[in-house]
């Protein structure tokens, strides 16, 4: 929780205005659910030098995606995407974990096949619908707190 904080203190003292510190948080968010993995901090830095975005928010928003937090936010999307394409989603019992080697790979991959289509589908809408929430609520919150300072 240190880290959120932490984190949400930097939001509200990086320099901008409201609506573009916000935006660049929301496309960071986006990012963050983005479905290939690995290439979020650098994929955030292009996006916020060409758009010319705020850095230090873009990432912030970006690194919601972290290793104590991929595992759910993936399994969400995965499980959106399941529900909008019909796909009857499969767990990890429906792997057989007494393969071995080749075997076991081919069966996992057999497995998990169907899922690719919903875990793209569910894990972009979901980082849609989660970059606008993102969005609107920190430019509601930096415009208020902009409202308030004196000067």
């Amino acid at each position: 929780m240190r880290w959120l904080r932490r984190m949400g203190q930097i939001l509200l003292q990086v320099e901008g205005s409201p609506t573009r510190v916000a935006a660049a948080f929301g496309l960071g968010v986006f990012i963050a659910f983005f479905p290939l993995l690995g290439i979020h901090t650098g994929m955030a830095l292009v996006i916020a030098i060409l758009l010319r975005l705020n850095r230090v928010a873009i990432l912030v928003g970006c690194w919601i995606n972290n290793p104590w937090t991929i595992a759910p936010m993936y399994s969400a999307g995965t499980l959106l995407g399941c529900a909008l394409l019909r796909v009857p989603p499969v767990g990890p019992l429906s792997v057989d974990w007494h393969l071995k080697g080749r075997a076991f790979y081919s069966a996992l991959a057999a497995t998990l096949r169907p899922l690719v289509w919903p875990f793209v589908v569910g894990n972009l809408v979901l980082g849609v619908v989660a970059g606008l929430v993102a969005f609107l609520l920190l430019r509601t919150l930096l415009a208020r707190r902009a409202q308030q300072k004196p000067g």
